[in-house]
């Protein structure tokens, strides 16, 4: 069973669509990274997923039930935009007003639970004001937490953290999905962070499903390249650019893609007189397997 299908799913606004017939699957027990640039469509879908806009036509169903389902809607968690939370007020009550809100049976217990889960417990009594944005998100995090969700929907959660907030944040994504059965839909622009944790990919662009894959299938498919630094990068890349098919210079080295053998690389440049300092194997990440992709789309 899947967490959510999504069949040609349109949102239009004016007669300009947001979201122009979308497909999309995300499996359950996923941590699906839902990318795109400004404007392209994710917040608006999360936001129908979500039950915040109505569709303009297709279909979205949660755990293989219609998106309205009452029982259903009760299983989704969200945290879009920001949490909502009364500045003057402490991080505990915050959650109470929401756990009142949503009617759940033993709030106090609730509230401890999910404070471990986003390792608040000892920030209970923090006015909500005086909180740093890491922590303002993960108590929206909280707050989405709040009745055991199966399904967790996040709107750039981890935009603007520090290098320490951005590592507590994957932590505890990673954490929900693995020991509390929860699928989590998160959408990002710093696709480093997000390549660290995701285990599926849907691209969005102009409001339509560029492409859905799995990390596992996305490393398979990425491009092998060798990175050699030379004292003479110009002279260095017209002597391998004569050799090999693919050949740029990007960030003070010179990449070869699609090439195993580094040893003929580096035969290559010594027989034109050049010393290699450096030289490296590697393969293209998240970041630049999308500028990629997006590259080959406007062509």
């Amino acid at each position: 069973m899947n967490a959510i299908e999504i069949r040609n799913l349109s949102k239009s606004f004016k007669g300009l669509y947001a979201v122009d017939h979308l497909n999309m699957t995300v499996p359950v027990g996923s941590i699906y990274g839902f990318i795109g640039e400004n404007g392209s469509g994710k917040s608006t879908t999360e936001k129908l997923i979500c039950g915040h806009l109505v569709p303009t036509d297709g279909e979205i169903k949660l755990f293989g039930k219609p998106y309205t389902d009452a029982g259903v809607r009760a299983k989704v968690g969200a945290l879009i935009e920001n949490a909502g939370c009364f500045p003057a007020s402490s991080v505990w009550d915050n959650l109470m007003m929401q756990a009142i809100n949503l009617g759940l049976e033993n709030p106090a217990q609730e509230i401890e639970r999910v404070l471990k889960i986003v390792r608040m417990e000892d920030s209970a009594k923090i006015k909500f004001k005086s909180c740093s944005l890491g922590m303002k998100q993960r108590i929206g995090i909280a707050m989405a937490l709040l009745g055991e969700p199966a399904l967790l929907i996040l709107d750039e959660p981890i935009n603007g953290l520090d290098a320490d907030g951005m590592r507590i944040m994957r932590e505890i994504l990673v954490d929900i999905t693995k020991n509390y059965n929860c699928t989590v839909l998160i959408s990002s622009h710093i696709l480093g962070e997000l390549e660290k944790i995701a285990t599926h990919y849907g691209i969005i662009r102009q409001g339509k499903m560029i492409q859905e894959i799995s990390a596992k299938d996305m490393e398979a498919r990425a491009r092998v390249f060798t990175s050699v630094k030379t004292k003479n990068l110009n002279e260095a890349k017209k002597v391998l650019s004569k050799k090999f098919k693919d050949v740029r210079e990007e960030d003070g080295y010179i990449r070869i893609y699609d090439v195993d053998n580094t040893e003929h690389i580096v035969e290559e440049l010594i027989k034109a007189g050049h010393v290699v300092s450096e030289i490296t194997k590697n393969k293209i990440g998240l970041e630049e397997y999308y500028i990629e992709l997006m590259s080959k789309k406007e062509k």
